[in-house]
């Protein structure tokens, strides 16, 4: 018979590096963004640019703080990415003429048409990840639910404490 873990030795557990969801999570993204860096080398954009176009794509025209929020992303990040892509000719940054305060960003002819040089992309990735659509699909799935439930937990420490850790 297994004795039983003290309460210390169950603590100590939650505090492995080996144990932690966080660590996988990061892990895992320093492992994406690896993979990224290689295949987004040719279209001469970084993780983050691509993930830019990858709305603008979908939207054509958005004010930043618009973009700012689909991208979960502050202006201080994302002004420095939009100089970039904007200097790269992918898109152009222009004052609203509806609000002034707004900045508004569109894609360029050049950066509509890197769409295209872009599909493939998506597929590459897949098949690094060794996963089968519905693999892929599925694990989506519950990061975004996963980041529903962080995102609704805020930082309530009462909510914290059901939750020793980043476990």
């Amino acid at each position: 018979m297994t004795p039983t873990p003290t309460p210390a030795a169950a603590s100590a557990e939650w505090l492995r590096l080996d144990n932690q969801i966080c660590f996988s999570l990061h892990a895992a993204s320093r492992a994406f963004n690896s993979v990224y860096r290689v295949t987004l080398k040719e279209l001469g954009l970084t993780y983050p640019q691509y993930l830019v176009m990858l709305v603008l794509w979908e939207e054509d025209e958005l004010p930043v703080k618009k973009l700012g929020e689909h991208l979960r992303l502050d202006s201080g990040t994302l002004s420095p990415l939009l100089k970039r892509l904007e200097a790269a000719g992918l898109v152009r940054r222009e004052r609203s003429a509806r609000d002034e305060r707004s900045v508004e960003v569109r894609l360029t002819e050049e950066g509509a048409a890197l769409r295209e040089r872009a599909l493939q992309v998506p597929r590459r990735i897949a098949e690094a990840t060794g996963l089968d659509p519905r693999e892929i699909n599925d694990l989506r799935e519950r990061l975004d639910r996963l980041t529903e439930t962080l995102d609704s937990a805020g930082l309530d420490p009462a909510a914290l404490e059901e939750t020793p850790g980043c476990r």
